[in-house]
């Protein structure tokens, strides 16, 4: 017999299993899959603001097109982006999950979204 991971009670049933039940179950994975601290969870916090604005931009075909000041009156955030690609022409790329932005001439800026 084992004993749960959340609560130490003994385990009665299958050998494999980990946990005395459903209620145990989640609190161990709450526990464990929370964010870890205040920073952690301010920079996710913020990158899901900044997806949720972008993502409500029109696209037409995968692109779009809009500006800094639309953006930054929203609350986007442009210091907070989950990954960067530079092409083969320069073009940089700034990505917030599936959803680029290139910074264009004049204010502009162009979203793409990754299929």
């Amino acid at each position: 017999m084992q004993d749960c991971l959340e609560c130490g009670e003994k385990i009665i049933g299958r050998s494999d299993k980990k946990f005395c039940n459903d209620s145990c179950r989640n609190a161990y994975n709450n526990k464990h899959n929370k964010d870890s601290s205040n920073l952690m969870r301010n920079i996710n916090n913020k990158l899901r603001k900044n997806h949720r604005i972008l993502s409500e931009q029109k696209f037409t075909e995968g692109k779009a097109k809009t500006t800094r000041n639309k953006l930054t009156s929203e609350g986007f955030d442009f210091s907070y982006f989950t990954s960067l690609k530079i092409y083969k022409n320069g073009a940089e790329y700034r990505f917030v999950y599936d959803i680029g932005y290139k910074l264009l001439e004049e204010d502009w800026i162009l979203l793409v979204r990754k299929e």
